[in-house]
């Protein structure tokens, strides 16, 4: 959509030129318009209004950090971390679902969340000070349901042996399937829905996970062979482009996924676990099987927990990460 902001004479023809801006893009004429009257009512810096997440965090970075605590800064570093989701976003076209999916998937106590939520107020005046945006979808930013809750508590509830049978036992249901993939590959959730079909190689048996809460999280990631067939299930079943999908073959977001999917089957079983405890008990099943620690870090993404030799010299095979998961 564009908006003439004024007119000046070609030198060349003598005719009158419109001078323009674009205000942004709309998939239809309803939307465009829409989105003109709210600029006119409340005009932004354009060239402002393209700013990422990670550039007015860097900005206001800049003007805050020198005037606060050094454990103040530690602070809003910590909560800056887990944003990874938001960082290449533009910041104008952030909604609530973004800033609320990070608080969902994050795995933070309610202090620390109430951090976070923190961070985001202070980036929304910042933004909305600078003509960035005019909207603070921070204010609301839901963390009551957590207020009486500690996840990191309940999320390290690792699933047992007899559990994980009985999932076998069900291994017929595609979202039964889903958790015992989980288990087998140690993937953070928000991870895992967002795998895009593009970026699983079955015959090689692993997958490229390029969509993480860290840098450190982007890897490769080896499939086991005995739920290696739930991969070639839901990669042929369907023509989305993510492998895991929604019965109307609709990427998952994370809150539809938890609350209409995972929580029923838990429930129906008498479980009490989270997403994140699958994790957990990938990570506790390798250390059983005496996988090396340093490849445990490689296979489910905590290379921040690794030394910098770890970091920067170990370059694992596929088949050498398979051989490892394969042992669970």
């Amino acid at each position: 959509m564009r908006k003439t902001v004024g007119w000046h004479v070609n030198p060349e023809t003598g005719k009158s030129v419109q001078e323009q801006i674009t205000i942004g893009y709309a998939a239809t004429r309803a939307e465009g318009l829409q989105m003109l009257a709210e600029y006119n009512n409340n005009p932004f810096d354009i060239k402002a209004s393209k700013a990422t997440f990670q550039e007015v965090y860097e900005r206001w970075s800049k003007e805050k950090f020198p005037t606060i605590s050094k454990s103040n800064v530690k602070g809003y570093e910590a909560s800056y971390r887990v944003c990874g989701t938001l960082y290449n976003k533009v910041f104008r076209d952030i909604r609530l679902m973004d800033l609320q999916f990070v608080v969902d998937t994050c795995e933070k106590n309610y202090p620390t969340l109430k951090k976070l939520k923190g961070l985001f107020n202070q980036l929304y005046a910042y933004a909305m000070k600078n003509d960035i945006c005019n909207k603070d979808y921070s204010e609301f930013v839901d963390l009551s349901r957590y207020k009486d809750k500690n996840p990191n508590k309940r999320d390290r509830n690792k699933f047992t042996k007899e559990q994980i049978a009985r999932l076998w036992e069900l291994a017929e249901d595609p979202y039964y399937q889903i958790v015992l993939m989980l288990i087998y590959n140690g993937c953070r959730i928000s991870e895992f829905l967002d795998l895009k079909k593009e970026n699983v190689h079955l015959e090689e048996q692993y997958f490229d996970v390029i969509a993480s809460k860290t840098e450190n999280g982007l890897r490769k990631v080896p499939i086991a062979d005995k739920v290696l067939p739930f991969y070639k299930a839901w990669y042929e079943g369907s023509q989305c482009e993510y492998l895991l999908h929604t019965p109307d073959q609709k990427h998952f977001d994370y809150r539809n996924y938890y609350d209409s999917y995972f929580t029923p089957l838990m429930e129906q079983l008498g479980y009490d676990q989270t997403p994140h405890c699958t994790r957990h008990t990938c990570i506790s099943m390798l250390t059983e099987a005496h996988v090396d620690q340093t490849m445990i870090k490689k296979i489910v993404g905590h290379s921040g927990a690794m030394t910098l030799t770890e970091r920067v010299y170990t370059h694992l095979d596929i088949e050498t990460l398979v051989e490892a998961i394969n042992k669970i």
